[in-house]
């Protein structure tokens, strides 16, 4: 049997991120002060002991405005003198003018396995990242998603079920970009009218094939582990993309809030 592969995490150092080391603000994951400390690869492999992870992939993390090649730089400093991180999934702002250069140089560094720009858009502030609900829509900003094709890299997928439709028609644009769905697509609203809304979305995006599932971040909107919950969604998930589509990730140490490790 394989080990098993962590394919969403983070690493930080304070100081290095604007929006963590800042005063405490509500967010998506609720109170987020246990965290607000630095959390390195020996933290983050020590968490995982006894857990089977043999490797795993880090995820950006949300750096300040123009510092994603710093973010890359040190990720893949970090691996080259512990190992771990085995890849990584950097960013970049596909709405910038320079995105086309920001990506060659980013090719530079031999972890790099895909982007991740954040597109969820909520009516409710808290859970809101972009601005607009169909970023992925505009043409200028999909000119420069085309790019990370020249690559052979991932996107790393963000939405929530209301904007699922209009997901599933700009995955079915880029057939040969292989998108990972985060989080499950986020199902936060359980009620009857959400989760049939949640499913709608996600059998269309499922027909996409070059879309995978990640299970991964079940504990953000609800700020528990609920194992019921969890079955739940990733049973239908399974359905909906076969296990050859789906992955695993802990999104640790965001779920360290409110989890160890070994409960996920």
């Amino acid at each position: 049997m394989e080990g098993i592969i962590d394919a969403h995490h983070h690493i930080w150092r304070l100081d290095d991120l604007d929006w963590l080391k800042g005063p405490t603000q509500p967010r998506i994951f609720g109170d987020y002060s246990s965290i607000k400390r630095d959390y390195l690869i020996n933290d983050f492999t020590a968490d995982l002991k006894d857990s089977g992870v043999e490797k795993s992939v880090y995820i950006q993390v949300n750096w300040p405005l123009h510092e994603e090649l710093m973010e890359a730089e040190w990720v893949q400093n970090v691996s080259e003198e512990n190992g771990w991180p085995h890849a990584f999934v950097g960013y970049v702002d596909f709405s910038a003018e320079d995105t086309n250069s920001t990506l060659k140089k980013l090719n530079n560094f031999p972890l790099m396995r895909g982007i991740r720009q954040q597109l969820h858009w909520h009516e409710n502030p808290l859970y809101c990242f972009q601005p607009i609900p169909d970023l992925m829509n505009q043409s200028a900003w999909q000119s420069n998603f085309a790019h990370i094709q020249e690559y052979g890299w991932s996107f790393e997928l963000q939405v929530f079920a209301s904007q699922m439709k209009d997901a599933a028609r700009f995955a079915s644009d880029f057939p040969e970009i292989t998108m990972v769905l985060q989080h499950c697509g986020m199902p936060e609203d359980t009620s009857d009218v959400g989760m049939n809304l949640w499913r709608e979305g996600m059998s269309r995006l499922a027909e996409c094939q070059n879309v995978h599932c990640k299970f991964s971040g079940l504990g953000t909107f609800i700020h528990r582990i609920d194992p019921d919950f969890i079955a739940d969604i990733t049973g239908e998930c399974l359905e909906l993309f076969s296990s050859d589509r789906c992955l695993y990730g802990s999104n640790f140490p965001i779920e360290k809030i409110w989890t160890e490790y070994q409960s996920i």
